[in-house]
């Protein structure tokens, strides 16, 4: 598999070229998985349904499946910070492309998503994993880069992008278990 991460700050626009990014892959017959960071508490279940009903009976794993669909829900006993490199684990082996939105102090090769607009400072300058940088206004980035600079309005020019540097976004699994 293939991992990338969108890094940037909140309104630059990550989730809108995320979620542009899966249908272009998807056209190239690949299948796209998505890591999201939430920085808040969250829920994908609803009172009263049987999963609900599972967990808040004390169960640590609630896995609900039809013949589309799987959810996996886990309870911690303690708040846990699980590392993106975790949560690519819990991840099908067989995707071709991770797309990592958030978690921008990882580790990981990312691409920085910058907007002027948004008035918040960009990263790559003290980033050493950020290989590009998409962005709707290259003319006003702050600091001369030798990155390559991306139209975050193009997701198809990203996507290319991304395809023709695979090898740089090649994952191993085991280096981080």
């Amino acid at each position: 598999m293939k991992v990338v991460g969108f890094a940037g700050y909140s309104g630059s626009g990550k989730t809108t070229l995320v979620e542009r990014l899966i249908p272009a892959f998807r056209l190239m017959g690949l299948r796209v998985s998505v890591v999201k960071h939430a920085h808040h508490r969250f829920d994908i279940d609803h009172v009263g349904k049987d999963t609900y009903r599972h967990r808040e009976a004390g169960a640590f794993e609630v896995v609900v499946a039809s013949d589309k669909r799987l959810a996996l829900m886990r309870e911690f006993e303690q708040p846990m910070q699980l590392s993106v490199h975790q949560l690519i684990a819990e991840l099908y082996e067989g995707v071709d492309w991770v797309l990592v939105e958030g978690f921008k102090e990882s580790d990981l090769l990312k691409i920085e998503v910058w907007r002027a607009q948004a008035d918040k400072p960009a990263r790559y300058m003290d980033d050493d994993f950020i290989v590009a940088i998409a962005t709707d206004s290259p003319e006003q980035l702050p600091h001369a880069t030798q990155r390559p600079v991306l139209d975050l309005n193009d997701a198809d020019a990203v996507v290319n992008w991304l395809t023709a540097n695979e090898a740089r976004f090649e994952y191993c699994l085991e280096t981080y278990a």
